[in-house]
């Protein structure tokens, strides 16, 4: 079989790709998988045993333990998506009340929820806590402002929503810049970016998707080849974000990248299986859900092994009770709120900031 690289062309048009939704999903997975690793550890709840993680080989660990850079994988798409999406809104404000109305139903609902519950059942920073503190950090968190404060994280996989903001807002600033002044108006926010680049290396992975969206350059390696190819891209990358620094991985990064968008790949036609559409569907609700189902198993977990009971045992069942719980729970969170919650929402909110559409007219 062949391969073929499809030279840059038109840009990204906004069109549904089911490759991308089925990264999504295997991303969200992916990070799931490292907190099977991650919680079972123990060190809280004041009871001393080591946890319930059983001795396995390091290879393994090291393994299962890369599973948290699927966050890398949701930067290249968000870095592939945006773009489009802001050009087809056709103005900041629709662009971005859109983007509110996408990432905030979610997170604010389990944000209240983690600060109900949080008090009573002395989650993490919330034993001892005085109503000053508690504030802060609610309204720290609400706003994703907690890392410049020094504060802590309140939703275990929250932190990766404070880049995706400042990604749209910068994007969304020096497009417009761009546009409306030319290269001398945008080159201050551009270099800002570059600073950030610098600083916080991981925000180097939205590059991969916004080169990807400017042009029509893919990768296409049809058959099993491709689908290895895709799959020793993917190992390449996990590694090098842990053995490496950032930018090493960049390179196995696009390469993937390239396969995935190319619909004729052996990749991308694996990342469209029916399965993985649907967790790419719930992928969103999965990320953020996901640590709210686990953690009561993590305390039962916690509270058996020091009873004596066995620690294969009772990790195998965290693994399958967690992964089960978690897709049931993050398929109601997209129905109830994705859903249903943001189109009663966008009914009543939109008509409040925006004028009705012309027929025929597009956003």
């Amino acid at each position: 079989m062949s391969g073929a690289l499809h030279q840059p062309g038109a840009a990204y048009d906004g069109s549904f790709v089911p490759s991308v939704q089925g990264l999504r999903g295997i991303a969200a997975l992916s990070v799931l998988m490292d907190h099977f690793y991650d919680m079972p550890k123990g060190g809280m709840y004041d009871i001393p045993d080591p946890g319930f993680l059983p001795p396995l080989w390091l290879w393994l660990q090291s393994v299962i333990n890369v599973g948290g850079h699927g966050v890398e994988l949701f930067f290249m798409i968000s870095g592939f998506l945006i773009p489009a999406s802001l050009v087809r809104h056709g103005s900041l404000p629709r662009f971005f009340f859109d983007r509110v109305l996408r990432i905030m139903p979610v997170f604010v609902v389990l944000h209240l929820a983690l600060f109900a519950i949080g008090p009573i059942v002395g989650y993490k920073f919330f034993r001892g806590i005085d109503l000053t503190s508690y504030l802060g950090i609610f309204a720290a968190n609400l706003f994703f402002v907690q890392d410049a404060l020094g504060l802590p994280i309140a939703q275990q996989n929250a932190w990766t929503l404070t880049y995706e903001w400042a990604f749209y807002i910068w994007f969304a600033l020096t497009f417009s810049m761009w546009r409306g002044g030319g290269k001398l108006l945008a080159a201050p926010l551009i270099l800002l970016g570059l600073a950030c680049l610098m600083h916080w290396p991981i925000t180097a992975f939205f590059c991969i998707g916004m080169l990807f969206s400017a042009t029509g350059f893919r990768i296409s390696i049809p058959g099993r080849v491709g689908l290895l190819a895709g799959l020793a891209c993917g190992a390449a990358l996990y590694a090098s974000l842990v053995l490496f620094h950032p930018f090493v991985g960049l390179l196995p990064g696009f390469l993937l990248f390239g396969m995935v968008l190319a619909p004729e790949s052996g990749l991308g036609r694996a990342l469209s299986a029916p399965a993985l559409q649907y967790v790419g569907k719930i992928s969103y609700s999965l990320y953020l859900v996901h640590p709210f189902v686990l953690f009561p198993l993590q305390v039962i977990g916690l509270k058996l092994v020091a009873a004596g009971v066995d620690r294969w045992l009772l990790w195998a069942a965290f693994i399958v009770l967690g992964l089960v719980m978690s897709l049931v729970a993050s398929a109601i969170s997209y129905e109830l709120i994705e859903v249903r919650l943001r189109r009663l929402l966008d009914g009543a909110i939109r008509g409040t900031f925006f004028r009705p559409l012309k027929v025929g007219q597009s956003v």
